[in-house]
C-alpha cells in the first residue's frame, strides 16, 4: 500500500509561482510512476504531469508546458511539481498520483493510489 499527502498548495496572484510537493510512503519511491491531476467543481480530473520511475522520462498537458516542471527526488520520497508564471485557469485541487508501471497517456485510471489533494487558487 502506498499513502500519498501533498502540500505547498495556497492563494497566488497571476504571474506567481508555486511549489506542490508530494511525500510518499509505503513502498520505496524509486519503483513508482508518478502523476499530478487537477480538478474544478463538476469537471473531471485533468492530467498535468507525470514523471517515470527513473525520473528519465516525463510528460506535460499543453496547458502547462514551458510553465510547470515536474521533477523526482527518490532519496526523499517526494515528487515536486514547479508551477511558474501561475494564471487563473490554473486554479484547481492539485492531485498526486502513482502506480507501480508507467504510462504517458495521462489517464487517471492508469494510477492506483491518490492523495488527498491540495487546492490552488491563483488570483486575477
Amino acid at each position: 500500500q502506498v499513502q500519498l499527502v501533498e502540500s505547498g498548495g495556497g492563494l497566488v496572484r497571476a504571474g506567481g509561482s508555486l511549489r506542490l510537493s508530494c511525500a510518499a510512503s509505503g513502498r520505496i519511491l524509486g519503483n513508482l510512476a508518478m502523476g499530478w491531476f487537477r480538478q474544478t467543481p463538476g469537471k473531471e480530473r485533468d492530467f498535468v504531469a507525470s514523471i517515470s520511475g527513473s525520473g528519465g522520462r516525463s510528460v506535460y498537458a499543453d496547458s502547462v508546458k514551458g510553465r510547470f516542471t515536474i521533477s523526482r527526488d527518490n532519496a526523499k520520497n517526494t515528487v515536486n511539481l514547479q508551477m511558474n508564471i501561475l494564471r487563473p485557469e490554473d486554479t484547481a485541487v492539485y492531485y498526486c498520483a502513482a502506480d507501480s508501471v508507467y504510462s504517458s497517456s495521462g489517464s487517471p485510471h492508469q494510477y492506483r493510489y491518490w492523495g488527498q489533494g491540495t487546492q490552488v487558487t491563483v488570483s486575477s
